[in-house]
């Protein structure tokens, strides 16, 4: 942007050079309401879109203001608070800065966060007399005043700080409530990552019932809905959608921007049940679960050195290594990652070993993954392992289950491992006879396989096929549980989810699919994978599932289990005991990091990575896969019984694998 000396207006902040974005305008409704104020206290008014307020503090002009500030003024609107809140959640004006900037569009976030110094071309947004006006009474009514949101729904949105809007074109007001932000460098919390903070030793935790895997239902939490999803502030996005037209699922949606070393991603977060309250729970869970993952929220700072150094310390050092790399033409030709250099200091995080009962330096990289740095971009992780629940033992085994499940099914596919197949008509819970028969009404015929391996604990991979054979041929999904039935209603849960959109997202990008069918080398990104596999072409690729090893009774494929193997106690540490456990005996540390936001701690939450170095790690774009260089692809078969001798390199299918 440009500007003239004429048209520059000097700002008020020491320091805030002239032609500031908003400055003019922010000027006058100071001088404004300090007059109609006086001789009371006045207001600071401090202006939002001017500066990058999630950069150097050097990059915002009103850094300092920033915190007390109750009045904020936008290109459309003006931003009264925060106030009210209880003072144990209550946020400042530095929150509420930082909170709006991330809801931007893509294109002003760039611009502020990336670009150079952005410059007035004109005095925007005009105040005329009735905008001052509004804005006057308004302070007064919430600010001055102290006003009390009246009692009603949403007890936890009511506890917490509360910012009106008074939009400039309409004069409509709506408040909104609005949440500390952990990173927010006038209020959040601070200190350096200790080893003593990162101990999750499982502690006894007494089950509803035997067979009861959760303490209490999604529905139990104090959800800050407002808070997590408003246009304003919302920590998850500016709010969510809803599809009335789904044939499959009722799902509940929303996204936000988050960014990461690839730039600004448009992280989804949704619900997938058979009702709307209960997708809106489980899409702000997943949401709150990817929050956490993404980025290090908790303040703390992280130790900063090379692999070397710390392998020459005292305390147990996770080789990256060890959770697989790339291969070394992906380093050569990919300019997005580097290979991993153990001389280079890198930021790492304290986790925990259920093994070894010790604490473990983490590459941080391995733990949040939309963050990072150039110097230590040696591979790309994704949520893999990463787990919500009302504790730590619930969010441990979630962790640990999801990791058993994406291994189970990368075994079988790039291992070509023929598996048996689950006969749909013995099951007789209506969940899953739902699930069919919805399958069925778009053309689907669904198939679930049992897809254990080596690990005891039930894995099933669900496969729905298009009966016509059209586009939208063949959608996957898996689930892992410790009752099968819940890993059975998972997969299918999973499977149709997709179903529903497939054939229209093949139909449009059918020429690219089909290039990426010619070069699998074109398979770049998440969303690849799953739609490359609605093309009829990739029929022969899926010739294991369509030619199972057997086909038996539900209640025939897992009766060892439920006879023998399976963990009945009524305590949820001991099946986190038992997953650690067949880890363990598979020969693999079970790691643990705690990701658990502030937010999260307030609403009840506990989220944690697990990570098993050695299992075989799901990844997306074909250049881009470490699983086939792991040595468990050409053990862990052979190991279970299932061939006579091990993988071998020959033997390894080469093909992108189908999950979504």
């Amino acid at each position: 942007m440009t500007t003239t000396e004429t048209d520059r207006v000097p700002t008020g902040p020491a320091g805030a050079a002239d032609g500031t974005p908003l400055a003019a305008a922010r000027d006058r409704l100071q001088r404004a309401l300090t007059d109609l104020l006086a001789p009371g206290p006045a207001p600071t008014v401090v202006p939002l879109g001017a500066g990058d307020v999630l950069g150097r503090p050097d990059a915002d002009p009103f850094t300092a203001l920033r915190p007390s500030a109750d009045v904020h003024l936008t290109a459309q609107a003006v931003l009264v608070g925060p106030w009210g809140g209880e003072r144990a959640v209550r946020a400042c004006g530095r929150c509420l800065a930082m909170r709006w900037q991330r809801l931007r569009t893509r294109t002003e976030r760039d611009a502020l966060e990336t670009g150079v110094r952005t410059l007035a071309i004109g005095h925007w947004p005009p105040l005329p007399a009735y905008a001052v006006d509004a804005v006057h009474a308004l302070y007064g009514a919430v600010i001055l005043a102290d006003t009390a949101l009246p009692p009603g729904p949403g007890a936890a949105d009511r506890r917490l700080s509360q910012v009106s809007r008074l939009d400039l074109e309409t004069l409509t007001v709506r408040t909104f409530p609005l949440l500390a932000d952990p990173l927010c460098p006038h209020c959040g919390p601070r200190g350096a990552d200790r080893p003593d903070a990162a101990r999750l030793t499982p502690r006894s935790r007494p089950k509803p019932a035997p067979d009861t895997y959760r303490l209490r239902p999604a529905s139990a939490y104090p959800l800050p809905v407002k808070a997590l999803a408003n246009p304003v502030c919302g920590v998850l996005g500016a709010g969510t959608w809803i599809n009335v037209t789904s044939p499959t699922t009722a799902p509940v949606a929303g996204s936000v921007f988050m960014r990461g070393y690839a730039g600004l991603t448009d992280v989804t977060w949704s619900g997938q049940a058979s009702g709307f309250d209960a997708s809106r729970d489980l899409a702000f869970l997943e949401g709150l679960e990817r929050y956490a993952g993404t980025h290090r929220r908790t303040g703390t700072t992280a130790l900063t050195a090379s692999y070397h150094e710390l392998k020459a310390g005292p305390h147990a050092v996770l080789d990256p290594a060890d959770c697989g790399l790339y291969a070394p033409e992906t380093y050569r030709d990919d300019p997005m990652v580097s290979p991993f250099d153990p001389d280079r200091p890198i930021p790492w995080l304290w986790g925990h070993s259920l093994r070894d009962e010790r604490p473990v330096l983490v590459p941080a990289r391995l733990v949040h993954y939309s963050a990072g740095l150039a110097s230590d971009n040696f591979v790309f992780e994704c949520s893999n392992g990463c787990a919500t629940g009302g504790c730590a033992e619930e969010a441990i085994l979630g962790g640990l289950l999801e990791l058993i499940e994406r291994d189970a099914f990368l075994l079988a596919w790039y291992g070509g491992t023929p598996l048996t197949e689950i006969a749909l008509d013995s099951v007789t819970d209506p969940t899953v006879r739902t699930m069919v028969d919805r399958a069925a009404l778009q053309g689907y015929d669904v198939h679930a396989f049992d897809n254990r391996i080596d690990l005891s604990v039930p894995v099933v991979t669900g496969l729905a096929v298009r009966r016509d054979g059209g586009p939208g041929t063949f959608s996957f999904g898996a689930g892992a549980a410790l009752d099968p039935g819940a890993a059975l209603e998972a997969a299918l849960s999973e499977v149709l989810t997709y179903i529903p959109h497939l054939p229209r997202q093949v139909e449009e990008r059918r020429a690219e699919l089909e290039a990426m069918a010619d070069d699998f080398g074109k398979v770049r990104h998440l969303k690849d994978h799953a739609q490359l596999y609605g093309l009829p072409r990739m029929s022969e690729h899926v010739r294991t599932y369509r030619e199972p090893s057997a086909v038996r009774p539900f209640a025939d494929v897992y009766r060892t289990w439920e006879e023998r193997d399976r963990p009945r106690t009524g305590d949820l540490r001991d099946d986190v005991a038992y997953c650690r456990d067949r880890l363990v005996g598979a020969g693999h540390d079970v790691l643990v990091v705690d990701q658990t936001t502030p937010e999260q701690r307030h609403i009840g939450l506990r989220t944690v990575c697990a990570i098993v170095p050695g299992l075989l790690p799901i990844d997306f774009g074909w250049s881009r896969q470490r699983a086939p260089r792991m040595p468990r692809l050409r053990t862990a078969a052979y190991r279970a019984g299932l061939r006579t001798r091990e993988l071998t390199e020959r033997e390894i299918r080469r093909v992108p694998h189908p999950f979504p």
